[in-house]
């Protein structure tokens, strides 16, 4: 792929989507530690300099990424939601259901998983404030538009309902290097049976997690 000069306001956005969406496909190869931004200017056919006239650094590329990433989890989670999820039941049920939903939405979304697992220690570091803060904006944005949709649903987590989002989050993010092991790690589960018992499926492993943390966040009384 090469690109001419990008003239116009159009032209710019169209470059930039084309850099975020390339970086999307590398991940689904490789994890986020891999991605370089001289891999990532050769598959968008720009040089390392042109990338840089869009983004502030290779982690600015993946926390856009990231954002871009949460909006389009969040517009499906809502047609999950009314589809899995039966209002009338009581908190306990209900709460099992949107577990399972909300494991199941998550677990969907592997290239989100992966940044948001690596969002604390890996992305946050090579960044100027003013980088932070425009991801911290969108991220407070999301958060909220999440735990509008939860509250739909689960009424009575109030306002546990972003924290609990959030958790949610940062669970997906912990659980899943841990369903998708590197192939030394795979290796040694073939070699020794016993040791797979710490190859988890994300699906399953966080549907239980967020099970607990939902009824946890619902305040008693």
């Amino acid at each position: 792929m090469t690109f001419q000069r990008a003239r116009s306001q159009e032209q710019r956005e169209a470059r930039r989507r084309a850099v975020l969406d390339t970086a999307a496909a590398m991940l689904e190869q490789m994890p986020v530690a891999d991605l370089s931004l001289n891999e990532l200017s050769r598959r968008v056919g720009l040089a390392k300099s042109n990338v840089l006239r869009y983004f502030d650094s290779r982690e600015d590329v993946l926390l856009q990424l990231m954002d871009a990433e949460l909006r389009e989890w969040l517009e499906q989670l809502g047609d999950d939601l009314a589809a899995g999820v039966e209002p009338g039941l009581p908190l306990v049920p209900r709460s099992a259901q949107l577990s399972a939903v909300l494991a199941r939405s998550l677990a969907g979304h592997p290239v989100l998983c992966d940044l948001l697992g690596a969002q604390g220690g890996v992305l946050e570091r090579n960044v100027t404030a003013e980088v932070v803060a425009r991801h911290k904006r969108a991220a407070l944005d999301r958060l909220a538009a999440g735990a509008d949709l939860l509250r739909r649903y689960v009424p009575e987590l109030g306002a546990s309902a972003e924290g609990f989002c959030f958790h949610a989050m940062v669970l997906a993010g912990a659980l899943a290097p841990y369903s998708s092991p590197p192939p030394g790690v795979r290796a040694a589960y073939e070699a020794e049976p016993a040791l797979a018992v710490l190859h988890l499926d994300l699906d399953d492993s966080l549907q239980l997690a967020l099970r607990t943390l939902l009824l946890g966040a619902v305040p008693r009384g």
